[in-house]
């Protein structure tokens, strides 16, 4: 059944099985730490639905895949490592602005899209939330802009000719 570690701690909906499929067995290596699948309302009121994993004083850790939503309406699906959004996801913010692509430590890093509230729309490089590198810009209109992105500069931006 559920097991419960204190009354601050999430509850453990179910565990998952090891690799091995040998659950209760003591001889085999504990590099890999248990999954768990957990519903946790932080106090601020945000939500995670995930997996997580236990640190070894105890603590939960976001690690896996998981949901985390804001109650302002900011949802993360996508992938945790370390508590921290890492790895592929997407972002959706309460202005419509939407991140599809790679995370590192919460932020954009590497590939990824960010789309505007407006409907434009940027594909490219990221680098620690800032647009870095050869990207496409889609503006409003549907133009696609190529070109390579500094920040939020791009100097020498060539319009991409349909023909």
């Amino acid at each position: 059944g559920p097991k419960y570690y204190g009354r601050d701690q999430p509850r453990v909906l179910w565990r998952l099985p090891d690799a091995s499929g040998s659950e209760g067995r003591s001889d085999r290596l504990c590099s890999a730490a248990e999954v768990y699948k957990i519903n946790f309302v932080f106090p601020n009121g945000d939500k995670y639905d995930g997996d997580c994993t236990r640190t070894s004083s105890g603590i939960f850790e976001r690690n896996g895949i998981g949901i985390h939503t804001t109650p302002n309406g900011i949802v993360y699906t996508g992938s945790w490592k370390d508590d921290k959004m890492n790895g592929f996801g997407r972002l959706e913010h309460f202005s419509g602005a939407v991140y599809e692509g790679h995370f590192k430590d919460n932020m954009f890093h590497g590939l990824g899209t960010y789309t505007f509230p407006t409907g434009a729309k940027y594909t490219g490089n990221f680098n620690e939330n800032r647009v870095e590198g050869e990207g496409q810009y889609t503006d409003v209109q549907g133009l696609e802009w190529c070109g390579n992105f500094h920040f939020t500069a791009a100097p020498g931006l060539r319009l991409k000719l349909h023909m």
